[in-house]
């Protein structure tokens, strides 16, 4: 029996690296793949994977698609609908959201609401719509299976045990390229310092999160929509060799960690197939050559990026939305070299101290509210 997918975000390294796993596991077939942009990739995959329906996020790329394609029998989508065609495609059981951004949410919705499993590499569908997306996913049945490493990790330590007996979530952090920097240290960083990570290949976006430390605040937001829990139960270690990707402690003082090298791929396999395992190539873990492994407290008051997350999670509401709107605004324009590596954090704390939070948001506000911080941020900057 084959299983179905589509993968939404396929250029991306998350999406690159599932199909790369669709490659190695001839049972595994692909429906549909959605892009932003990247033409010449996505045709490259259309012609080895032979999915049914592709969609392009702009016209201009779709269009080119078109062409490119057009002795082959696809059909060429464009936009939020041809996003939510792919997610919601008959055949399709899993639906891989690899996607960046909140423009991740509607697909996911639909998706859910057609009883497909979610495979979610998204953070910004739970971080900012969390209160949406679980209640409606218990009500559909519908499992969502974490594909970002730590919660992989927590999800694979909870099996089979009893949830309610979970102490605390030990969420690991590598720390980032400038782990143990000075704020002094860090007024003069880079771009390409940023971009250093000493342990993952991820995309730009992720990496600067890396090293501010806000990854891991969106990922304490996930965990505690992901794994039901309270934020004082969500304790992140910087554990430089990122060997362990997350631990669970019991109320009994045990604790479940799962181990492994950095790589996606474990986690991305795992989540399609669960609960089954597969053979999967690859490095493993060699404890004579490692010979140890350490844990340190992080610093929040360096990287205030962490801090701010729990700050906005206690807060709830919309204020996850301002938090990551104003972090995916103010990584574009360090990026694009606009402003400091330290004023990443500075905006997003002006963002949370300016916009008026508003409870139970739907995702219409949630979308405007990415909008309203943007152009918050475009007005502060110019």
């Amino acid at each position: 029996m084959s299983k179905i997918i589509s993968v939404l975000g396929s250029t991306g390294s998350i999406g690159t690296q599932t199909l790369e796993i669709v490659r190695d596991n001839p049972d595994l077939k692909v429906a549909g793949l959605a892009a932003n942009n990247n033409v010449e990739l996505i045709e490259k995959q259309i012609r080895e994977f032979h999915p049914k329906v592709v969609a392009m996020g702009n016209e201009a790329s779709y269009q080119e698609l078109k062409q490119r394609v057009a002795d082959l029998p696809v059909k060429v989508v464009c936009g939020m609908e041809g996003m939510l065609e792919i997610a919601t495609l008959p055949e399709v059981e899993v639906l891989v959201t690899a996607i960046v951004g909140m423009i991740g949410i509607q697909p996911t919705i639909a998706a859910i609401k057609c009883k497909k499993t979610i495979a979610l590499a998204n953070k910004e569908t739970l971080v900012t719509a969390g209160h949406i997306i679980m209640p409606l996913a218990k009500e559909m049945g519908v499992s969502i299976l974490p594909v970002d490493s730590e919660h992989s990790a927590i999800f694979q330590s909870l099996h089979g045990e009893n949830r309610e007996r979970l102490s605390k979530i030990l969420l690991t952090a590598s720390g980032g390229p400038f782990r143990g920097k000075t704020r002094e240290q860090l007024e003069t960083m880079t771009v390409e310092d940023a971009l250093k990570h000493p342990n993952w290949s991820m995309g730009k976006k992720i990496t600067i999160d890396s090293a501010t430390l806000v990854n891991k605040g969106l990922e304490v937001m996930e965990a505690k929509w992901l794994f039901d829990t309270d934020l004082d139960q969500i304790q992140v270690v910087v554990h430089p060799q990122s060997i362990i990707h997350s631990m669970v402690e019991y109320v009994d003082g045990g604790i479940m960690a799962q181990l492994g090298t950095p790589d996606m791929k474990l986690p991305i396999q795992y989540a399609l197939f669960y609960p089954d395992r597969r053979p999967m190539q690859g490095k493993r873990v060699d404890f004579f050559e490692l010979k140890s492994i350490t844990f340190e407290r992080p610093d929040t008051d360096t990287f205030r990026g962490l801090k701010l997350a729990y700050d906005a999670a206690r807060q709830g509401g919309i204020m996850p939305t301002v938090y990551n709107a104003a972090n995916e605004k103010a990584v574009a324009l360090f990026l694009d070299r606009k402003i400091r590596f330290l004023e990443i954090p500075e905006l997003i704390e002006s963002c949370m101290n300016q916009m008026k939070n508003i409870q139970n948001p739907s995702v219409e506000q949630i979308i405007s509210m990415e909008q309203e911080v943007y152009e918050y941020i475009n007005k502060i900057k110019q």
